[in-house]
């Protein structure tokens, strides 16, 4: 027992990074951290797509046929010829980007073609061997002679790793021996079972050094097998053991699943295994050591569970820097924008950095789609989330776009349609400016400095930078320059280049401005300027950084930390030179769709004395229940950096972050501790004179956790089964979850218990009772010192009545023809019920604009919905480019949204067993033109009438864009099960929702 509080109390108070337990009276005042790694310049490439060093291994040694070596120039899915030869040979052009690092999307050898998808893994996420490079790019040796070369010009070499999956190898097969659709199962419904045959759950186990043995017929839903020929395909011999993997199906990305199912069949790892853990381990430090690898980037990190990173992270790391690689730096791929989840990743994971999407986001809403300029001070604002001990947002790697979502050029091109070649390229370079100027590590993804576009993300976004042979890359519109992708595009002066180049140039003679302090200053109501400054702690001069994502001139004064001081002008096209008033006010004036940099004549005054600080009351994080927001209120209005402190019972204070930009927080991470512990805290703030003062300490309790009911939907209908679901904040294993229903405002009664993390889930047979009747459902769960229960959602069974009437109301009334906004009984507002899905819809032209709006019921306000599908709900906002645009409505659900002709894809079919019988040649095929979809532009659903279908039962898929790269199964999963059909003859419609991805057949 002592052990284990020894343990919890040195997770959530990480003594390791700092100074140890000091006695009370002595306080701590730090600097904030700068690690290794806050001033790198990041060109990420995919080595297939940058340049083609030798055309002597373009088929992986494989042969000609492209669906056995996977090579065919001429098709974006496959290998297309460039390798590490042929980044070798541009070093140069890459290095000219001012570049410091190279981050190599996967190398290792991949599967070269998986026949179901009908494409290669040029890519490089389908691995099979992590111990060699693919031989479509090269040898071992030949990746060591690009990492001497890097590091003898004193760049670094980053690799892209994966630990959540390999390539799709595993079979599923019944317990009769058939094969079986891989539609995920979940551990509720099939729990996993140990080969005596005992339940048990794997994350009680997470973590670990102990896991129950496993038995491949028996511990899993599916049973999995390998075809003759790739028993040992894998290298390590470790991946060939079918018990290492999850086996559950495929995942949809949402709740459970997407923890444990598979990545479009890719075999997912069994991550919560300690063989797993060492054995990934070992394939890595492999790498560092023979190779000197100088860091990763871990792909698809936040579908791994959290002990594998606790355990993988400070291991490796530790390892890395035993080798000699005191700036070893790993960054995870966790794709979602809200930084309370993304920061849990460095805080309570005990990871480096991940990639900042909530960034590329913002950067995007500013220099692309001139959002209001205050969304960046909010955007800033949240930095704080990533302060603890040993990490900070200043390592976070920057980004504007990347190979899954798309380039900045594609964005720009879609945001602004109609614009000229020069306004693209002004805000493709102010987007560039705001990632190069404010925190973080800038990441140029390869080809944006070539001005590279493409219409989307994935494929389409995968161009080469030399001459392309395929066809939809030809098609490409490049910024800045008439070329095409028909030629190599290793142009210097190309105007993106040279502009990233000069970025580079400038931030390295000027290291504040990439990781000095970075402090917000100013910013306009609506589009305009948005300003901040960014000081080092040692140096303490003062750069002023002002954009403007307006089309027009804007002026701002600009507060600083000098008052009556000359500023002379770095970057940008404005006065030389101007002076600060003797508040500190400077005034500027920056050019449409640009920026300029002021730096100080002389560094900040010290201060004679430090200021006084004292400590808000600390309490639970919005956002992430299992940490306390800590904020500290500091006087004056100089240069600080304040440093927390937090201690339990009977323990020493021990540093918990340092925050050098008001407002002074940190969110200290105190999941581990048990509701209702107290911890106290205090602050001391460092002034730029050396001195110091300390704040009286506060003492919060730990929060009681937070457990929310995800299902049912509120208002939604019931027949048959009603599923139930339901997530804890914090999340943790010991957790038990009970499930409870009142019939008709009757006494809650039980329905379920589930102790099955994370997700906990349960059904409830609501069949016996008549339609009509109200069921209400809530989840509960106590523990040491708490009980709680969550909201209560409440079902009607039987259908769900429609309501008369709908109306689309808000600011966006008056442009759709009503006399006033806001009018919840204007017939033009008003939506149609479709009778075939029973969702209402109306597709209306709008001006472009900012509009916001609701849901309103019957004719008035008494029943509206807003955001979230919530009853009275905030209003939803709509940022519209102008043109047509499809709202629809799901009583179900309650959840308006707006959908555009613009999101839909090039295609959609029908691809199933009836193809032949449509009169396409063969069956499941997803270029038949029989079999295709069309798009009913007054809806925006996709539809297809067969006026005479043999009776029969068929199966079949929406696949989009006319093959299997993208397709949509039972449910709107991705790939999804197969839809099965059956059909007593005569005429029948196949209906697609690109919003729900639903495809059905009636």
């Amino acid at each position: 027992m002592l052990a284990a509080a020894v343990a919890v109390a040195a997770a959530v108070l990480p003594a390791h990074a700092a100074p140890g337990p000091k006695d009370p009276g002595t306080a701590s005042a730090f600097h904030s951290l700068r690690a290794p790694v806050t001033d790198e310049n990041f060109y990420f490439v995919m080595a297939d797509r940058f340049s083609n060093g030798t055309t002597a291994n373009d088929d992986g040694g494989l042969g000609g046929d492209p669906m056995v070596s996977g090579f065919d120039p001429t098709k974006k899915g496959f290998y297309n010829g460039g390798d590490l030869a042929g980044l070798l040979d541009k070093i140069d052009y890459i290095q000219g980007l001012g570049t410091t690092s190279i981050w190599l999307t996967p190398s290792f050898k991949n599967k070269a073609v998986q026949p179901e998808d009908k494409s290669a893994g040029y890519h490089g996420y389908w691995i099979t061997d992590f111990t060699q490079i693919d031989p479509h790019l090269g040898t071992n040796d030949e990746l060591k002679a690009l990492i001497d070369e890097a590091h003898s010009r004193g760049m670094k070499v980053y690799f892209d790793i994966i630990t959540n999956h390999t390539a799709d190898v595993i079979g599923y097969k019944d317990s009769e021996g058939k094969d079986v659709r891989k539609g995920y199962t979940s551990k509720d419904e099939v729990p996993y079972r140990t080969a005596d045959g005992e339940v048990f759950d794997d994350r009680d186990y997470a973590g670990s050094e102990s896991f129950p043995e496993l038995d491949p017929e028996t511990s899993f839903p599916y049973i999995p097998v390998l075809e003759d020929g790739e028993a040992d395909l894998k290298v390590p011999a470790w991946l060939n053991d079918p018990t290492l993997y999850h086996n559950r199906g495929d995942t949809t990305f949402v709740g459970e699943d997407a923890y444990y199912g598979d990545f479009f069949g890719l075999d997912d790892l069994f991550t919560e295994h300690p063989t797993v853990v060492d054995g990934m381990k070992d394939i890595y430090k492999t790498w560092i050591g023979d190779f000197g690898v100088d860091g990763f980037r871990i792909d698809t990190m936040k579908h791994v569970n959290n002990e594998f990173w606790q355990e993988f992270g400070p291991d490796v790391l530790s390892y890395a820097k035993a080798q000699g690689k005191d700036e070893f730096f790993m960054f995870g791929e966790v794709f979602d924008t809200t930084k309370s989840f993304t920061s849990q990743y460095t805080t309570r994971n005990q990871m480096q950095a991940v990639l900042d999407f909530p960034f590329q986001d913002a950067a995007r809403s500013f220099a692309s789609k001139s959002q209001d300029a205050r969304t960046l001070e909010t955007f800033f604002a949240g930095d704080d989330w990533y302060t603890d001990a040993d990490s900070n947002v200043y390592q976070l790697p920057t980004f504007l776009g990347n190979h899954d979502m798309g380039r900045i050029g594609s964005f720009i091109a879609a945001d602004n349609p109609g614009s000229s070649d020069a306004e693209q390229v002004a805000r493709d370079q102010l987007a560039h400016e705001l990632m190069y100027f404010s925190r973080g590590n800038p990441v140029i993804y390869y080809g944006d400095e070539q001005g590279f576009t493409g219409p989307g993300g994935d494929q389409d976004a995968r161009q080469t930078l030399f001459a392309s042979q395929v066809p939809e890359y030809l098609d490409d519109d490049l910024l800045g320059t008439d070329a095409t992708h028909a030629t190599d595009n290793f142009n210097t002066a190309h105007p993106l280049y040279r502009k990233i180049s000069e970025l580079a140039a400038l931030t390295r003679e000027h290291p504040a401005l990439r990781d000095g302090a970075h402090q917000h200053r100013y910013a306009s109501e609506g589009p305009g300027i948005y300003a901040f400054s960014r000081t080092d702690a040692g140096d303490q001069r003062e750069y002023v950084v002002a954009l403007n994502n307006s089309e027009q001139a804007q002026t701002a004064e600009v507060p600083t930390y000098i008052g009556k001081r000359n500023y002379t002008r770095i970057y940008g096209e404005a006065a030389a030179e101007t002076k600060t008033s003797e508040s500190g006010t400077l005034t500027v004036t920056v050019p449409p769709l640009s920026a300029v940099v002021y730096q100080s004549s002389g560094r900040i005054p010290h201060s004679k004395a430090a200021p006084a600080v004292v400590l808000q009351d600390p309490a639970a994080a919005p956002g992430d229940n299992g940490r306390l927001k800590v904020t500290a209120d500091v006087g004056g209005s100089s240069f600080y950096e304040v440093t927390f402190e937090a201690r339990t019972a009977g323990g020493g204070w021990v540093p918990i972050g340092t925050d050098d930009t008001a407002p002074y927080q940190v969110f200290h991470d105190v999941a581990a501790l048990d509701a209702g512990t107290p911890v106290e805290y205090r602050a001391t703030v460092l002034d730029n004179g050396g001195h110091t003062a300390t704040s009286q300490p506060r003492t919060a309790s730990v929060a009681a956790p937070i457990v929310t009911l995800d299902k049912p939907a509120e208002g939604s209908s019931a027949e048959g089964e009603v599923e139930l679901s339901a997530t804890v904040d914090p999340e943790k294993a010991s957790h038990t979850v009970t499930f409870e229903r009142s019939v008709a405002d009757a006494a809650w009664t039980e329905v379920a218990t589930d102790d099955s993390s994370p997700v906990y889930s349960a059904k409830d047979d609501v069949s016996g009772l008549d339609d009509g009747t109200r069921v209400a459902y809530r989840a509960s769960l106590s523990g040491p010192g708490f009980s709680v229960v969550s909201e209560t959602r409440t079902v009607t069974v039987g259908e769900a009545p429609q309501p008369d009437s709908v109306t689309v109301a808000g600011s966006l009334n008056q442009a759709m023809g009503c006399a006033e906004p806001w009018d919840p009984a204007c017939s033009q507002a008003m939506m149609a019920l479709d009778p075939a899905d029973k969702i209402w819809r109306l597709t209306v032209d709008l001006p472009e604009g900012q509009y916001e709006y609701k849901a309103a019921l019957n004719g008035g306000w008494e029943e509206n919905y807003g955001s979230g599908g919530a009853l009275d709900g905030p209003n939803i906002t709509l940022d519209h480019p102008g043109g047509p645009v499809t709202f629809r409505y799901d009583n179900s659900t309650r959840l308006l949204s707006a959908v555009y002709a613009s999101q839909q894809p090039g295609a959609v079919a029908a691809a199933g067993s009836m193809n032949s019988e449509l009169g396409c040649a063969t069956d499941w095929e997803p270029a038949c033109d029989q079999a295709q979809l069309v798009l009913d532009p007054a809806d925006l659903v996709w539809k297809l009438s067969a006026p005479a279908l043999p009776a029969g039962t068929y199966e079949f898929k929406a696949a989009l864009d006319r093959s299997w790269n993208v397709s949509y199964g039972a449910g709107g999963a991705s790939p999804g099960a197969n839809i099965v059909f059956e059909h007593d003859g005569g005429p029948a419609t196949f209906r697609y929702d690109h919003f729900t991805h639903v495809i059905t057949a009636g």
